[in-house]
């Protein structure tokens, strides 16, 4: 059986969820996460530079994270156990400015998001010992790493699939700004 690439919409503007291609026979299945001239062909010029891979255990929640300078396009997906993976729009100017997307990626949906530049990125581990990937088109620039609360009362995002009191959080993500603190240093009032 062949599942050709999907790209659907979401509620924000350039934010793609997308099906890859994949063949499943009785040998288990074979997917290709990422093809240049398919993704350009579906309006989106993605041209990744790194990858990163992260393990986690349950209970886990990554973000929100963005550069605020060298900004990075993502490209997320889950190959072993599944993630609450959220986005958040920092366009200035756009018309979905501070708002978000979520979507469970798994193992098993096969599922990846397209994040592009200037959004903030997270994700809640909902399973032990997941794995997952950020393909990325900048390199990671530490001393440009920043980040927005998770749990910030404006964005008021909904990680809901867990007790809120289990998860947790590296030292860093617990400092984080807020979306107010935010906006104020990016001249929006």
């Amino acid at each position: 059986m062949l599942s050709n690439y999907k790209f659907l919409s979401t509620n924000i503007e350039d934010l793609i969820l997308v099906e890859p291609f994949t063949v499943y026979d009785e040998r288990g299945f074979m997917k290709k996460t990422f093809e240049k001239n398919i993704f350009l062909e579906n309006g989106i010029n993605f041209l990744p530079i790194e990858e990163m891979e992260t393990t986690s255990k349950m209970g886990v929640l990554r973000g929100l994270h963005f550069q605020n300078k060298h900004s990075q396009a993502k490209l997320i997906r889950c190959a072993k156990g599944k993630i609450l993976d959220v986005a958040v729009d920092l366009r200035i100017g756009s018309s979905t400015f501070g708002q978000h997307f979520s979507v469970i990626l798994s193992s098993e949906n096969k599922r990846m998001l397209y994040i592009p530049r200037d959004f903030a990125h997270g994700c809640l581990t909902l399973e032990d010992d997941t794995t997952f990937y950020y393909l990325c088109d900048n390199k990671y620039l530490p001393e440009h790493d920043s980040g927005i609360l998770w749990n910030d009362k404006d964005l008021a995002i909904d990680w809901g699939l867990m007790d809120m009191n289990e998860i947790i959080l590296s030292k860093k993500d617990k400092k984080l700004q807020t979306f107010q603190e935010y906006k104020t240093l990016q001249g929006i009032f």
